[in-house]
């Protein structure tokens, strides 16, 4: 790939300095561009830290500029940066596009799994660039801890985890926060005086309103009550259902109260068919993290979709 500053009369490319840039480097860079850390680009690329410190390092000699701003947590791109990921980006994609690319035509599917409500609404629509482009994919769904497992076993690439792995036998990467919120119906809300009663009573204003859950446990709706309002919850669901979009359309039918991630309850919170019962300062916030096994994939669609997926989350 020709990344050498243009010759002749065109326009130039990165400067200063002389011959051609280093495509390990440059895919590097962007590994650190695109997670926003040396620590996160070392899991993604396979690599120790210091392997990737060395070559950012090296880069940054070559071409006379600082690229990133070491912070106490991650790294912050220098507006030098912005520049030489915008010229690179899409030929180190192609790149990774062609080289997979066999004798038969094509690179094998990225089996990637995940939460059906977090992949259909923040990871699916995002894709769509590189299926037009040939990637294949095969999606699953389900709970962290049976993903992660089959991950281990081999039967995915990718794994959209609602919780940090533990152990060193898979790689991780935060990809991005949820936040949740406390919502029912308009006519519920008109019912125990909205948001202003629950601001006076606490919990209390409540009782008596039916709990919509995802599962018997209630974990998301235990934790908002320990997190917001200090108490232990008492009150067991009157409907659970495996899948938070259904939950969704329970609550907004009338079937009672939830706690719900925001962004799967944006257009009915604006459509006015949700109601948020609580605003608090420091909402309980869950962290999602994308995972796979050590070491690079046979499969170069798998670095595409993951480099896409930490570039693309931060929208979600």
């Amino acid at each position: 790939m020709g990344t050498s500053q243009a010759g002749g009369g065109g326009a130039a490319g990165p400067q200063p300095g002389a011959g051609s840039l280093d495509l390990n480097q440059l895919r590097t860079f962007l590994a650190v561009y695109r997670s926003g850390s040396f620590t996160a680009a070392a899991r993604i690329l396979g690599l120790s830290q210091p392997t990737v410190t060395a070559q950012i390092r090296s880069l940054e000699r070559h071409l006379d500029r600082e690229l990133f701003e070491r912070l106490p947590r991650g790294a912050a791109p220098a507006p030098f940066a912005d520049e030489l990921a915008s010229r690179i980006v899409e030929p180190l994609d192609a790149l990774a596009e062609v080289a997979g690319h066999g004798g038969d035509g094509a690179a094998e599917p990225v089996h990637l799994a995940g939460p059906a409500e977090f992949l259909s609404h923040c990871v699916l629509p995002g894709l769509a660039p590189l299926v037009e482009r040939g990637v294949r994919l095969r999606i699953t769904t389900g709970l962290t801890d049976d993903l992660l497992d089959e991950l281990r076993a081999g039967r995915h690439d990718l794994v959209v985890a609602t919780a940090r792995p533990r152990g060193r036998a898979l790689t991780w990467v935060p990809l991005a926060d949820e936040e949740f919120v406390l919502v029912t119906a308009a006519s519920w809300a008109e019912r125990i005086g909205g948001a202003e009663r629950l601001a006076e009573l606490g919990p209390a204003a409540l009782r008596g309103v039916p709990l919509v859950a995802y599962a018997e446990d209630v974990p998301i709706v235990r934790r908002y009550w320990r997190h917001v309002f200090g108490k232990r919850l008492v009150c067991e669901p009157a409907v659970t259902m495996p899948d938070l979009r259904a939950v969704k359309a329970a609550v907004a039918g009338g079937a009672g109260f939830s706690v719900l991630p925001r962004y799967l309850c944006l257009d009915e919170l604006a459509s006015g068919s949700l109601v948020l019962l609580h605003d608090p300062e420091d909402p309980p916030i869950n962290t999602g993290y994308l995972v796979q096994r050590p070491g690079s994939s046979d499969n170069p669609h798998v670095a595409l979709v993951r480099d896409h997926l930490l570039a693309s989350s931060r929208d979600c």
